[in-house]
């Protein structure tokens, strides 16, 4: 059994402790809250639970094994720091701290102590995102070209982070675990319509040495709330739409070719389009697969699919990101991802 404490009771709060209180072999022991009302909400909802004011309180537990932070995230390293020189296994909420430095020392620290770090992009475990790897990997939709993303609502603004760093982090995360071939490069333009520096309204390119490209279109500022997202092969395409209550993927059997001209200066293309497919998706909740990954792969010793590795890539793209949008949207090149990091974290938790 796995001991887990809860440190933040916010709007994800909630649904973490409902979906790791019915997994296997975990029992959610505290909740800690700096906020009174929280506490009482969680104290009616989620009876028998301790209820702390002091995340101290449940890092210092001792019979806690392991530990949620779904706290702000400028709060994250401080937190998840703690808890790693206290022993315990974490899971931070996205994205997993303020920035790539943090998130190395802590990357260090688990394998130091052979302890489990990891992210909830809980979008891994969605039937959608599944099915679109296996789609890719099995070559149906040919030489993959482009990732498009559309992530855009009215509000929440967040206190301090842009809204790259609050909504990117969910397709960026998909993008990594879909697509194999490491990014080279970003360019990023913001803007913000409030009286801080915080941009509502930012635009990601993402560049790769094969000519594939990944576009994201994140706002804080639109009048309707849009979850869209293509991937489009030269075979096939994907439209993912996660606001569709049933038919989140559609496959078009749509492609191109290019047809070969002496006449260099003409671009000639042979189109074509033919059915379109909706596939059956596992329709699991996505938090409850995630939250039996992490107890699994503590028991288990094993990386689990949301792993650091993972967190820190969003991290290193959000970081580049940051620094094109200061600079009016010019490249940044990506200091390489270290794609030996998971493997390194795997041993010594075997060990």
């Amino acid at each position: 059994m796995v001991n887990v404490g809860i440190i933040g009771y916010g709007y994800w709060g909630p649904n973490l402790v409902r979906n790791f209180s019915l997994t296997s072999d975990c029992r959610v022991v505290a909740i800690a809250d700096s906020r009174p009302e929280r506490l009482i909400a969680a104290a009616k909802l989620a009876p028998g639970i301790v209820v702390y004011k002091n995340a101290d309180d449940i890092i210092n537990h001792p019979n806690i094994d392991a530990v949620i932070i779904a706290t702000p995230v400028f709060t994250h390293f401080e937190l998840a720091k703690k808890v790693l020189s206290k022993g315990k296994h974490v899971l931070i909420e996205k994205p997993m701290t303020s920035s790539v430095i943090e998130a190395e020392i802590l990357i260090n620290m688990a394998i130091q102590r052979g302890l489990l770090l990891m992210v909830d992009h809980t979008f891994l475990y969605t039937g959608a995102v599944v099915k679109m790897k296996q789609l890719v990997e099995n070559q149906e939709l040919g030489n993959i070209k482009y990732f498009d993303s559309t992530r855009i609502n009215l509000g929440l603004f967040q206190p301090d982070i842009n809204v790259l760093w609050d909504l990117a982090p969910h397709d960026i995360s998909i993008l990594n675990y879909i697509i194999d071939e490491p990014p080279y490069s970003v360019n990023a333009t913001g803007v913000t319509h409030t009286n801080n520096t915080i941009e509502n309204i930012a635009y990601l390119t993402i560049n790769y040495n094969s000519g594939f490209i990944a576009h994201f279109n994140c706002s804080w500022t639109s009048p309707v709330k849009v979850r869209n997202m293509l991937i489009g092969g030269d075979r096939k395409m994907i439209l993912y739409n996660d606001m569709e209550p049933t038919e989140k993927i559609k496959i078009y059997d749509t492609g191109y070719n290019h047809i070969n001209d002496e006449d260099k200066k003409r671009v000639l293309v042979d189109y074509r389009t033919g059915d379109i497919h909706v596939p059956k998706l596992n329709t699991t909740e996505a938090l409850s697969e995630m939250a039996s990954d992490f107890i699994t792969c503590i028991q288990e010793k094993k990386q689990p699919k949301s792993s650091c590795k993972i967190g820190l890539d969003v991290m290193k793209i959000l970081e580049a990101s940051n620094k094109s949008i200061k600079n009016k949207g010019c490249e940044v090149v990506l200091n390489g991802i270290d794609r030996s990091i998971e493997k390194k974290h795997t041993q010594v938790l075997i060990n």
